[in-house]
């Protein structure tokens, strides 16, 4: 009986330090997944507000506050104004079609780029000088530690010289470059993944190189190319620095618009509340859809 009732309480102590570290784990999860949630919860919120209820702080709608469409009344994008003809609304959907077409075509243009340069790092072996495959890879990543605002000059006068100011293709150009050295990182360690062994017994079969790239290799990578665009394409759709000063007009994007919300009254939390959660709409249906896609190439080691 002694024996037994000692089992008994280890067995009792085991499971009460099992739940404790469950508790703990799933109290720090709930923090974090609050931490995260919130701003996007704020950015709704205060869309619904006027300024009293802003300046006040309060966060409860039909609590603190009665909710308002003032902010999106200012977009032209409320119940009342929707059907109605708003030169806000106009020039909001010209700022969301131009981020739109920048983030899309500078991803595909950086995945398709990426993808091959990494795929020549991860079979070929290079040496430029004293530069060897690994020297290669560092260099192109080496390039997102350089400060943004060094490149803000060179970039003016070259993009003036080419009469690329405010165009869409400058900003497509520059946002590929921008997103292309984390695309060949990601992808690099994508096709690493995968044994060569599948390559060469393509080849013993008849196809070509390319032939092996695109129906062997590429399938089994969507996964990384897929996380790869999505990355890409959230770094181009925030992107603000050079979008606020390579356009004015017709290629300024939503975080150039974003950042015109300021004036000589101050603020206008509402508008700019509203403005954000149009802007941010797109990329939290774009992680819904393609989340499967997401953990997949994380846990391929796609993001490390």
């Amino acid at each position: 009986m002694p024996l037994e009732r000692k089992y008994a309480r280890g067995r009792h102590l085991r499971q009460a330090r099992s739940l404790s570290a469950r508790i703990a784990i799933y109290g720090a999860l709930f923090l974090w997944t609050f931490v995260c949630i919130f701003p996007i919860y704020w950015t709704a919120t205060t869309s619904f507000k006027i300024a009293p209820d802003v300046m006040r702080g309060h966060l409860i709608p039909w609590l603190d506050y009665a909710p308002n469409w003032k902010g999106w009344r200012s977009l032209g994008l409320s119940p009342d104004t929707i059907l109605e003809f708003s030169n806000p609304r106009a020039q909001f959907l010209s700022r969301f079609s131009n981020s739109l077409i920048c983030s899309l075509s500078a991803s595909f243009l950086a995945v398709v780029l990426g993808s091959m340069a990494a795929y020549g790092l991860s079979r070929f072996n290079y040496r430029f000088g004293f530069m060897k495959n690994q020297d290669i890879s560092f260099f192109f990543l080496s390039q997102l530690i350089l400060p943004p605002v060094v490149l803000a000059l060179p970039l003016l006068v070259l993009y003036k010289e080419l009469a690329m100011l405010d165009t869409l293709a400058g900003v497509i150009f520059l946002y590929t470059l921008m997103v292309l050295p984390i695309v060949i990182w990601i992808m690099r360690d994508q096709f690493n993944s995968v044994p060569i062994e599948l390559e060469e017994a393509a080849l013993v079969d008849g196809l070509s190189i390319w032939g092996a790239f695109f129906q062997i290799v590429v399938p089994v990578v969507i996964p990384g190319l897929v996380a790869s665009f999505i990355l890409s394409m959230v770094l181009c759709w925030n992107e603000y620095f050079f979008a606020s000063i390579l356009t004015s007009t017709h290629a300024t994007t939503l975080p150039a618009m974003v950042a015109t919300q300021t004036g000589s009254q101050g603020v206008g939390w509402w508008t700019m509340a509203a403005l954000t959660g149009a802007s941010i709409l797109p990329l939290l249906l774009v992680g819904i859809f393609l989340e499967r896609f997401i953990v997949k190439g994380m846990a391929a080691g796609a993001v490390k």
